[in-house]
């Protein structure tokens, strides 16, 4: 790549590759009647990138019925989640995309062709990594845009995005109470202990989920098989589904056991599943588990950036702080209180 980026855009993985469309997806300007070719490699690079889990999108200065239609004719269009195509800045439209995705602005590259375009983005989100289009064919190289494993879950992760538009929709169009929508989804909420299959989608959501998690500290596929067959621990996976199909595997549990307590050392959900109101349904498990057993609970905490929103689950949860050191928390749960599971949801628990 011939731009230089600072460390701070590039030290996370990246979830979405947003592309320009003129003279970066394609040659030629379509506004201006050209005769539009797919550049050199652009069609396989993009089915590469879909496949290793990276999220696509588009923010380009076009005509959106006639860019759609050549995405379309390019078999392209599938590829791109939530295009915004307009006539409008392309930091307004990152920021679009950022929000309908969900995702951390720091985990978006950007690819176009022009200078001005690249910079006006970088100086309104200034965690966004941006690309010349002159170097598109290294982007299957860069190791941000290269996991070490790609798991089901990844591999499926577009049409997980698809489905949550076919949820959205649907939700759009019912005349009545949220939970009342929620409801007609059939959502069931499956927690059971994790198996070895389970470790290579827990390791990558230890690395990619930020807002809710507990401690932001990653494990390996070693680590947590170790911890997935210590007697001491209890390493939990839950998975959400629907009449749309499956979230995934969207959250986990790490519990460290001991005779007279049980301290949650990692606590973390996909950001997904926010919407869906089952964010509490894992911790809810584990201080019910806990009570039944007649033991303390704690749960570790640590301050990050990004994990606010977690730390509020905590304090909503009737976590209360036991200990702290800097920018790391103890909480207890003293067991009074028990939330019950959204009626909404089945609640399913495997061993």
């Amino acid at each position: 790549m011939t731009e230089t980026v600072d460390a701070a855009r590039t030290a996370t993985m990246a979830k979405c590759v947003v592309w320009d469309l003129d003279d970066t997806l394609w040659d030629g300007t379509l506004s201006s009647g050209d005769v539009v070719v797919l550049k050199p490699g652009v069609r396989e690079l993009i089915a590469e990138l879909d496949s290793r889990g990276i999220l696509l999108s588009v923010a380009s200065k076009n005509n959106h019925d006639d860019a759609m239609r050549k995405l379309e004719e390019f078999g392209l269009a599938e590829y791109f989640l939530y295009p915004q195509i307009n006539w409008n800045s392309k930091s307004s439209a990152i920021a679009e995309i950022q929000r309908r995705l969900n995702i951390g602005m720091d985990t978006i590259m950007f690819i176009d062709d022009r200078a001005f375009e690249r910079d006006e983005v970088v100086f309104a989100h200034p965690q966004v990594q941006t690309v010349d289009a002159a170097d598109y064919l290294g982007l299957g190289s860069l190791p941000r845009l290269s996991p070490e494993v790609v798991t089901e879950d990844a591999r499926r992760r577009r049409h997980m995005y698809l489905e949550d538009q076919r949820r959205t929709e649907s939700e759009l169009a019912h005349d009545g109470p949220r939970a009342e929508f929620l409801a007609t989804l059939g959502m069931v909420f499956a927690i059971s202990r994790a198996k070895d299959d389970d470790l290579l989608r827990l390791e990558e959501l230890t690395k990619r989920t930020n807002q809710l998690n507990s401690t932001g500290i990653t494990y390996s596929h070693e680590q947590l098989e170790r911890l997935a067959h210590d007697p001491g621990h209890d390493l939990w996976v839950c998975e959400l589904t629907d009449r749309y199909g499956s979230y995934g595997k969207i959250g986990m549990a790490l519990v460290r056991r001991e005779p007279e307590s049980w301290t949650i050392k990692l606590l973390l959900m996909s950001c997904r599943t926010v919407s869906m109101g089952v964010g509490t349904v894992l911790l809810s498990f584990l201080i019910k588990r806990a009570a039944e057993d007649g033991v303390r609970l704690f749960a570790d905490f640590r301050r990050t950036d990004r994990n606010r929103q977690m730390l509020l689950t905590y304090q909503l949860a009737n976590f209360h702080v036991a200990s702290s050191d800097g920018d790391d928390l103890r909480y207890e749960n003293d067991l009074t209180v028990r939330q019950d599971y959204p009626d909404y949801i089945e609640v399913e628990i495997g061993e």
